[in-house]
């Protein structure tokens, strides 16, 4: 597998339909620029649906991809390392931030185990049947995955998003499940931004004091150090540095630009996917939404790079998707304001003055 081969098959979303929405824009009775973001959400729909009236979102779905990584014990996360599924568990009985609200709004929620630590039998077989191994590797010291096992991992993304694709999803709510999972994400975007560990590494959903932040350093600088040699190559530097969740979140992304199905990332997870991804395919950031600032710094400086603006900022680091999912409401406004204003209507042509006879 090479990931670069993504490039060759994702067109960015039709720039002509996107012109023809703005001259549409221009006709509507509301003022062009009233309505801010809106506008630009609106033609975002128009060029990605290849449709100059957008669509109502009508199929979207949330879907988090959970994994426990091993550098969770070395105490740099919030939650013990290897309970990745009980987040996974909470969210299956609708007692997480992200399935309370998907119920509120009635989006379906989907977990795919990549990479948890724990017996299949503690979860659904239709969560566990897509488990990649049993936890990644301690990124400060070993590989996360196995070549094998990142080739696996990238191709269950690709698999999950043609489903997602095949079933009708028309819009992706993408989130993670993790423990340890911002400590990897942080190392991949600080090798990719080159970037020092200090200025990349947050506190987390779960939040962490300073004493597990300088160890989460410390994992992270020890984690780059791994990352550097392989930078050229998406796939080893995901098995090197990252997991099978990331891993299988990049393979997702790619080939959801490629089945043209637009995705809200979320927070500095999907965002470290996102930036791996663009690398094997520059088209690629085209077809996703920035959901959220999560504040973490990381999330930052690859959506810096990407050139993606966040949608909201209310201050939720949960992770989850939930901040991703709070932009949905967002998105399906602009589609129903795009869709549904009606245009002014053309002034009326004035009557000829009647001939004046000169005598």
């Amino acid at each position: 597998m090479n990931l670069d081969d993504f490039s060759d098959l994702i067109e960015r979303p039709d720039g002509g339909i996107r012109r023809d929405a703005e001259e549409r824009r221009e006709r509507l009775a509301v003022p062009p620029g009233a309505l801010g973001r809106l506008d630009e959400l609106g033609e975002w729909l128009s060029a990605a649906q290849s449709a100059v009236r957008v669509r109502a979102i009508g199929q979207p779905k949330a879907v988090l991809f959970a994994g426990d990584h091993g550098v969770a014990a070395l105490g740099v996360s919030g939650r013990p390392a290897g309970t990745g599924h009980l987040l996974a568990r909470a969210v299956l009985d609708g007692e997480s931030p992200v399935a309370v609200l998907a119920r509120s709004m009635d989006v379906p929620v989907r977990v795919v185990d990549a990479g948890l630590d724990c017996d299949p039998e503690l979860l659904p077989e239709a969560v566990v049947r897509h488990r990649v191994r049993r936890g990644s590797g301690r990124i400060d010291v070993e590989d996360a995955l196995t070549p094998e096992e990142t080739e696996a991992a990238v191709r269950l993304g690709i698999a999950i998003a043609d489903e997602e694709a095949d079933s009708g999803t028309d819009l992706v709510v993408l989130g993670d499940l993790s423990v340890g999972g911002t400590a990897a994400a942080a190392t991949l975007i600080a090798a990719l931004c080159g970037t020092d560990a200090s200025v990349v590494t947050g506190r987390g959903g779960a939040g962490i004091d300073d004493l597990a932040w300088m160890r989460k350093c410390a994992a992270v600088r020890d984690a780059l150090r791994r990352a550097r040699p392989v930078l050229g190559d998406q796939l080893a530097l995901l098995g090197a540095v990252g997991g099978a969740d990331l891993a299988a979140m990049t393979g997702f992304l790619l080939q959801a630009a490629v089945r043209r199905m637009p995705v809200v990332l979320d927070g500095v997870v999907g965002a470290a996917c996102a930036l791996v991804a663009q690398r094997a395919a520059f088209r690629a950031p085209d077809w996703w939404l920035a959901g959220q600032v999560s504040g973490e710094p990381a999330q930052a400086k690859a959506l810096d790079r990407m050139a993606l603006n966040p949608l909201l900022d209310q201050g939720v680091h949960v992770g989850e998707g939930t901040g991703a999912l709070l932009a949905l409401p967002l998105v399906r406004a602009a589609a129903a304001l795009a869709a549904e204003l009606p245009e002014r209507p053309e002034p009326a042509a004035e009557e000829a003055d009647p001939a004046v006879e000169v005598l």
